[in-house]
């Protein structure tokens, strides 16, 4: 720039004073940013931080070098309780073909299969004229019994339900004799049971115009044979 001269109408105008500031500043900024460049090519390059699991490395390194730590550390090998052996997974219940032979079947599961392979003879009365309740006090002691056993039973026994009891046992040894060729006496009773059947309403008239109610009960009976064993 060329110095003003005296009488200059631009010399102490507000733009004149606002580029001179400007200027100074943009000076300033240069020389710190030289300075700072500067400071950087001389300081030395930082040290890499080490970690601190590197440093405690070493310090126990030389800790468990030392003949006291090597007593300390056994003196507490000796304290400790010793461990308790691992227990044995325990072998599932099913076993691989070919391992191991196959167990037995139980003497009541042999039962019942043999009971199933037997021919089972069926003979059945319904609607017999008696509750199930009174049936049932003579069929409790058929169960089992064979079949000449039976026949003394309900000849010599006192309810009159014995002698329903008695046409079905003949009626399912005819059956077994008849349609599957068996001999009557070589068989025993499996099963005997009583279930009740439809009950007859009647009433008994009473005194006083009223009337009382009268249930006549029936019960149909069964009973299966099957060959003694």
């Amino acid at each position: 720039m060329s110095p003003s001269k005296p009488g200059d109408p631009s010399e102490g105008t507000p733009a004149a004073e606002e580029q001179a500031e400007l200027e100074a500043a943009e000076a300033k900024e240069a020389t710190a940013q030289e300075e700072a460049a500067e400071a950087a090519e001389e300081a030395p390059p930082p040290k890499p931080r080490r970690s601190r699991a590197k440093k405690t490395e070493p310090e126990a390194e030389t800790a468990a070098d030392t003949p006291e730590a090597e007593t300390a550390a056994k003196a507490d090998v000796a304290d400790e309780p010793e461990e308790a052996p691992a227990r044995k997974p325990r072998r599932s219940r099913a076993r691989k073909s070919g391992d191991e032979p196959a167990a037995k079947p139980a003497p009541a599961k042999a039962r019942r299969e043999a009971a199933l392979e037997r021919p089972v003879v069926r003979a059945q009365a319904r609607y017999v004229r008696t509750s199930a309740r009174k049936a049932r006090l003579v069929c409790d002691l058929l169960r089992g019994k064979s079949v000449q056993e039976a026949r003394a039973i309900l000849a010599y026994s006192q309810r009159s339900v014995a002698r329903d009891w008695a046409k079905v046992l003949e009626s399912a040894i005819a059956n077994a004799e008849h349609n599957h060729e068996l001999v009557g006496d070589d068989l025993r009773i499996l099963t005997a049971s009583a279930d009740e059947g439809p009950t007859l309403k009647r009433f008994r008239p009473r005194a006083m115009g009223r009337a009382t109610r009268i249930r006549k009960r029936t019960s149909h009976l069964t009973i299966t044979l099957t060959p003694k064993e």
